[in-house]
C-alpha cells in the first residue's frame, strides 16, 4: 500500500504540467463551443428563428 502512495505523488513540475494541460484543454473546448454557438446563431438568423436566436445568445453570454 505504501508503494502506491509513493508512486502517486507528483513532483511540482508534473503538477504544473497537468494544470497547464487542463487549462489548455478547457480553453480549446470553450472556443469550440463558442464557435458552434456562433454558427447556430447565424443559422437562426437565416431561418428567422427568434426563439432559437434568443436562447443561443443567452448561452453565448454565459460562456463569454
Amino acid at each position: 500500500m505504501e508503494k502506491n502512495l509513493v508512486n502517486s505523488t507528483q513532483h511540482p513540475e508534473e503538477n504544473q504540467d497537468s494544470l497547464l494541460a487542463e487549462m489548455v484543454l478547457k480553453n480549446a473546448l470553450l472556443d469550440f463551443r463558442r464557435n458552434e454557438i456562433l454558427k447556430e446563431i447565424d443559422q437562426s438568423l437565416k431561418t428567422r428563428n427568434k426563439e432559437q436566436f434568443l436562447r443561443l445568445t443567452e448561452e453565448l453570454k454565459k460562456i463569454s
